[in-house]
């Protein structure tokens, strides 16, 4: 097993956060993990995204340049990536920001309604989550359970009283992809 992930959007979305909730978890459940991120010049708004690798061999290197799974968070992500995209591969899109009809036919993509469904929840906050939710229920990488364990050590304590809200968005999204399988 040998998952490589890149997961981009602009800055503010939470890349970095779901990049390094998905590290922690795979840490937890004895994996090989590296988390590799990569920042456009503008905090907010600028373009952001990670590279997260979890295996079950040791890892000679934290670039990803053929990614196994992409979570494209906006058009300027799924642009980038989806072309280094190996085949087969599984692509999470969120759809509400990428809309977009040509995709390739060699990979399985998966359209989630992210930011829609986050405004449902209680907070557009946590498309993120629902994305990385998405994730683990096509590819597997970890369980969800350690990853809803692991909030509470990636997630500010002063943001703990959304540790709830995560969860269901976690839950959320992988419920989604459950049904386009």
């Amino acid at each position: 097993m040998n998952h490589r992930i890149i997961m981009a959007g602009f800055g503010g979305q939470g890349v970095m956060l779901i990049g390094t909730l998905l590290t922690y978890s795979g840490m937890r459940e004895g994996k090989k993990v590296s988390w590799l991120p990569s920042y456009g010049p503008e905090m907010r708004g600028g373009t952001a995204n990670c590279a997260v690798c979890v295996s079950d061999r040791p890892i000679a290197s934290p670039v990803v340049t053929e990614p196994s799974a992409v979570i494209a968070m906006n058009l300027p992500s799924f642009d980038k990536f989806s072309k280094i995209l190996v085949t087969g591969g599984s692509l999470i899109i969120n759809s509400n920001l990428v809309n977009v009809e040509n995709i390739r036919e060699d990979i399985k993509p998966y359209r989630i309604p992210a930011n829609d469904e986050a405004v449902n929840l209680g907070s557009e906050r946590v498309a993120n989550m629902i994305c990385l939710g998405g994730l683990l229920g096509v590819e597997g990488i970890v369980s969800i359970d350690t990853v809803i364990e692991a909030l509470p050590e990636v997630i500010q304590e002063r943001y703990h009283h959304l540790l709830d809200l995560n969860e269901e968005a976690l839950r959320c999204g992988y419920e989604m992809v459950q049904e386009m399988k």
